[in-house]
């Protein structure tokens, strides 16, 4: 009798033995079913999370677009009446503005061919507080197709961005939008000459550059005259990639001065 009971109580302890594993066998199952649910969870969380941020980054809200007619180099020194101010594209001189930082404003008919290389051209109001000043050139580094100078005409905002046939308005230089119409549209390439130089050639200011027309300086073919009577500026496709500086605030070493001329 006594053995018939320790075979049971054997057999009874075996089964449950085998019970217990199975149990722990399918809770670590349950464990590690929920441990991969929880990490492809968050794996396509943060994936959805930087595809929201990415396609955020990319959405710019108020900008306006213009269709751009004519965008042929015109005689260096004969003005173009643009339709937008400050102009998103059109005819322009031959020479363009280096990309760069401007404590004054700039000659439009150069920097309109800046924005056909795909540069992007904010300007502000000469009233514009020093520290948003400030803020803005501090947009620009070296290599940036960023041309960043006053405006002394009509704008709609202190502070308006252009690129190729696209504008925003902004109040301010932290302004999420201006951000991101800089980030999208800088070295832009749905413009006429993706990917050619804003260096190697104008980085006068537009009183620089009125007193040079004005001394006759002017080489009817489209560049300004060196100190030879040569063009000061390498043209398009020359090769010439010498970089702007941070401030491109007076006239290039090798070209005159409005008291040289």
């Amino acid at each position: 009798m006594a053995k018939k009971k320790t075979a049971e109580e054997r057999r009874r302890r075996a089964a449950e033995l085998k019970a217990q594993r199975l149990r722990e066998e399918r809770r670590r199952k349950v464990l590690t079913i929920a441990g991969v649910t929880t990490a492809v969870v968050l794996v396509v969380g943060l994936l959805a999370f930087l595809l929201f941020m990415e396609f955020r980054s990319r959405t710019v809200s108020g900008v306006e677009e213009f269709e751009v007619g004519s965008y042929e180099h015109v005689e260096t020194g004969q003005r173009v009446d643009y339709e937008q101010t400050p102009p998103v594209g059109g005819d322009h001189w031959n020479a363009w503005q280096n990309c760069g930082v401007y404590p004054e404003p700039v000659t439009p008919e150069f920097a309109v061919h800046s924005l056909e290389h795909g540069a992007v051209w904010i300007n502000y109001r000469p009233d514009l507080p020093e520290d948003q000043v400030q803020a803005l050139n501090e947009m620009y580094s070296p290599g940036d197709y960023l041309v960043i100078s006053p405006y002394e005409g009509e704008m709609d905002a202190p502070i308006v961005a252009s690129s190729w046939g696209r504008q925003i308005s902004a109040e301010t230089a932290g302004d999420e939008n201006l951000q991101r119409f800089v980030r999208l549209y800088e070295r832009g390439t749905d413009v006429p000459e993706p990917g050619a130089s804003c260096s190697g050639q104008r980085s006068e200011t537009a009183a620089e550059i009125d007193a040079m027309i004005s001394g006759g300086s002017v080489d009817t073919s489209g560049g300004m005259e060196g100190p030879e009577g040569g063009d000061a500026g390498a043209g398009e496709g020359s090769g010439n990639e010498a970089e702007a500086s941070d401030a491109p605030s007076g006239a290039a070493e090798d070209e005159p001065t409005a008291e040289e001329q």
